[in-house]
């Protein structure tokens, strides 16, 4: 059985089973999640999705693009690690990067603003300048 989009099947009201209308569609068709890394090299992953179009997958990441919010200026800047994650505090633990992760990089802490998993590249706000 495959992942789908599609309502959940579950039980009237009564309790009584709610049986299949009809079989999953390609339409309905959902995907497992990236699981965008911290790694030591960028690597990224094409997807064809509804339409012919593509989605472009982030797999790992060693690189972010960062922008200074006082500056205005935004540059590449290494990642070094994850501190916390908001979706799951596993994530932080096993580098997971989603949206609204928070960073450790090369300039200070930054804040994820992309979907790495769904735009296959991590943009970032600096939240907090590392102190030399």
């Amino acid at each position: 059985m495959g992942i789908s989009q599609a309502g959940s099947l579950k039980r009237k009201p009564t309790g009584g089973r709610r049986r299949k209308a009809s079989d999953k569609k390609k339409a309905e068709l959902g995907r497992l999640p990236t699981h965008t890394t911290v790694e030591k090299k960028d690597v990224r992953k094409k997807i064809r999705t509804r339409g012919g179009n593509q989605k472009v997958r982030l797999k790992r990441a060693a690189y972010a693009n960062v922008t200074d919010p006082e500056t205005k200026k935004t540059k590449k800047v290494k990642i070094l690690t994850e501190k916390e994650n908001p979706a799951n505090r596993n994530y932080a633990r096993q580098n997971i990067i989603t949206k609204g992760a928070v960073l450790e990089t090369e300039i200070g802490t930054v804040r994820v603003t992309s979907r790495p998993g769904q735009d296959g590249v991590i943009n970032a706000v600096l939240v907090e300048k590392a102190k030399n």
